[in-house]
């Protein structure tokens, strides 16, 4: 079923700037000289585990790419492992591909294509390229040799086409235990590349697949399932990260060999399922990998650090995954920005976390409503204003756009403000509320401090002043100059909030960086998740889940969509106003 929704038409006015990467450039020659006509992409994401910030990378390429120049782009699982696999990450792939803005032209598997590669493997054979071999995994190892050494050919590389084929079928009827035997392509075995030294296609896996059942107790390998899926599906241009250039012999050497575009009868098993008869010859090509530092991105380490409990599962917003960021409160604009600013090149490089931060808060900057919200709260009385005294005045939602609109604040005599702008001992240069100084309070006036109430341990536990008359917002001194301005919460109206200060999830740049004894473990940010009770504005706590705002002075935060709810608001913060990581 197609999901593929074009994007809307650019004017001359906001069409965005024509991107020269190599990969594009590649792709307007292909279209230039008429290889092809028509181009089309895949995202084909293994479903076992959820995807990361690296995946968006490639997500926004592969169908920036089939956008950009009026062609499509599959979602296609490669599902030739079901022992790691599972729906819940197949439903999880699906919601981050549509939530970062895509649509796919065709919702595909590898596992629709079995009866086709297995067809496939059988012409190998029947051609003297391929071969069952009792090797065991170890002995493989073996005689595979080294990047200095040729290996050494299999005892049974020359059995015959009829013995291989009647072998094979077996291996298909479940006739073999696990790992008794493999189909491997004969190529190589002196290979100066060592994934051309006979690789294995088929291994034997007696396990239940989610989409096929037990239909199939034999499930092909990767590099050789990859290279026909994109054959089958006419796919032009394979985009692949940089680790798979030295498997790109092997990806063609499959194409090549099977060569699905020139024999009808392998590709009829997709026709039987209603699968259209599109194979051709794609073209891979490698781009570099997204490396982000402060994070691991390795699946292994980050399955670790949810089953050890070391963050609160693949959605916890300190997490790199797009599960992770998008509760943390990052946007699908946020992240295209991202991607593009990254760029595709053939280089590999190490990006710094506040690139990233830097597209959440250019975004956000401009379309996220501001809100006032106290994180650290410590009590103001306004002691002129009578008892029990209550108004409402006017902000704007958004200080560089009037579309946002206005809203109505509650202002009483009891106020919430930050205990950071109060120093009972002002450091140099201190602008903030000091004994006897004054300080703006935002949109209300100039207010004193003239009491410092304090605890039986010394602690402030709150300020009595005095709010200026005469500094009321269309009073003739509302205008007065003072060094500071603070913003505020009515301590009446104000709604308490779980808000939840989150920082990255580690305290050096490199924690995949393995020395004296230390791992990614002990390198966890102990701050990178701090939780306080807060008071925002009634306007905040009536927020929809995953609503952003900018709550003044603070930063950036994001209702969260799994407990934000009414009366019970809980505000993630996603970035701060500014870096604060570069001076350290």
């Amino acid at each position: 079923m197609s999901e593929n929704t074009p994007a809307a038409a650019a004017t001359p006015e906001t069409a965005p700037a024509e991107k020269r990467d190599f990969i594009r450039q590649i792709v307007r020659e292909d279209l230039a000289s008429g290889k092809h006509t028509a181009i089309k992409t895949r995202f084909p994401p293994e479903p076992n585990g959820y995807l990361h910030i690296g995946h968006a990378k490639s997500i926004c390429l592969n169908f920036g790419i089939a956008g950009e120049f009026d062609g499509v782009c599959n979602l296609r699982f490669d599902d030739t492992n079901p022992a790691r696999e599972d729906p819940e990450y197949v439903a999880a792939i699906q919601d981050d591909v549509r939530w970062l803005g895509f649509g796919w032209n065709e919702l595909r598997h590898a596992s629709d294509y079995f009866e086709a590669y297995y067809l496939g493997a059988q012409k190998l054979i029947r051609d003297g390229k391929a071969y069952v071999c009792d090797l065991s995994a170890d002995e493989v190892r073996a005689y595979r040799g080294t990047l200095t050494e040729p290996g050494r050919d299999s005892p049974w590389r020359n059995r015959s086409v009829e013995e291989n084929l009647d072998l094979f079928a077996r291996m298909r009827a479940g006739e073999f235990p696990d790992g008794a035997r493999t189909l491997r392509a004969k190529i190589d075995m002196a290979s100066g590349n060592i994934n051309l030294r006979d690789p294995a296609i088929y291994r034997i896996k007696h396990v239940e697949h989610q989409n096929t059942g037990n239909a199939w107790p034999i499930y092909p390998m990767y590099d050789y399932a990859h290279a026909l899926g994109d054959a089958l599906e006419g796919i032009t241009h394979s985009l692949c990260t940089l680790e798979f250039e030295d498997h790109r012999p092997l990806y063609d050497w499959c194409v090549d060999n099977v060569d699905y575009a020139s024999d009808p009868q392998l590709t009829q098993p997709l026709v039987d399922k209603g699968l259209p008869r599109e194979a051709a010859k794609p073209r891979q090509i490698e781009f570099s990998r997204l490396n982000i530092n402060y994070t691991v991105m390795s699946k292994r380490k980050l399955m670790a650090l949810v089953t050890e409990r070391l963050v609160d599962g693949w959605d916890d917003p300190r997490m790199p995954t797009l599960q992770g960021l998008r509760r943390r409160g990052y946007t699908p604009a946020a992240m295209r920005l991202f991607a593009e600013r990254v760029g595709i090149s053939k280089q590999n490089s190490l990006i710094d976390f506040s690139v990233l931060e830097g597209a959440l808060r250019e975004d956000l900057d401009a379309a996220a409503p501001r809100r006032m919200a106290v994180v650290e709260p410590l009590k103001l009385v306004l002691a002129n204003l009578p008892e029990g005294h209550e108004e409402t005045l006017t902000f704007s939602n958004h200080p560089k756009d009037e579309a946002f609109g206005e809203r109505q604040v509650p202002f009483a005599r009891e106020l919430w403000i930050e205990r950071a702008d109060f120093a009972e001992v002002p450091p140099k240069g201190w602008k903030r509320l000091v004994p006897g100084g004054e300080v703006r309070l935002r949109g209300a006036g100039i207010a004193r401090v003239d009491e410092v109430v304090k605890n039986d341990a010394g602690e402030i536990v709150e300020l009595r002043g005095w709010l200026d008359p005469e500094s009321r917002p269309g009073m003739d001194g509302a205008n007065r100059k003072v060094k500071g301005t603070i913003h505020w919460v009515s301590a009446v109206h104000g709604v308490p909030a779980e808000i939840r200060l989150y920082d990255r999830l580690f305290s050096v740049p490199d924690p995949d960086e393995e020395s004296e004894g230390k791992t990614y473990r002990d390198h966890l940010n102990p701050a990178s998740r701090t939780v306080v009770t807060g008071y925002v504005e009634p306007a905040a706590a009536d927020a929809a889940p995953e609503q952003s705002f900018q709550f003044e002075r603070t930063g950036y935060f994001v209702a969260d969509r799994r407990d934000h709810g009414t009366g019970t608001p809980v505000f993630n913060r996603s970035v701060t106003l500014r870096d604060t990581w570069s001076a350290r």
